[in-house]
């Protein structure tokens, strides 16, 4: 193993019930698993010159998408 965080092991992660905080172009969320393929993202901080919905729904094929551009990611269980 290269010590690099896995796609695979994030998602894994999420279907094990942990919530996630990542930074996602200069904005912090919060994603945790809802049911299959539906996941909550709720924005905990924004920047001014990139305003985002404060609460989406998003499906396995974005959060994919999103995985590589994601910074300073962090997990806690619970919800």
């Amino acid at each position: 193993m290269d010590g690099r965080y896995s796609f695979e092991e994030f998602n894994q992660n999420l279907d094990d019930g942990y919530q996630i905080y990542f930074t996602y172009v200069r904005n912090r969320y919060l994603l945790f698993k809802t049911s299959e393929n539906c996941y909550t993202q709720k924005l905990l901080s924004e920047h001014s010159k990139n305003p985002q919905p404060r609460h989406s729904m998003i499906t396995f094929k974005r959060v994919k998408e999103m995985f590589p551009h994601m910074e300073e990611i962090e997990y806690k269980t619970g919800i």
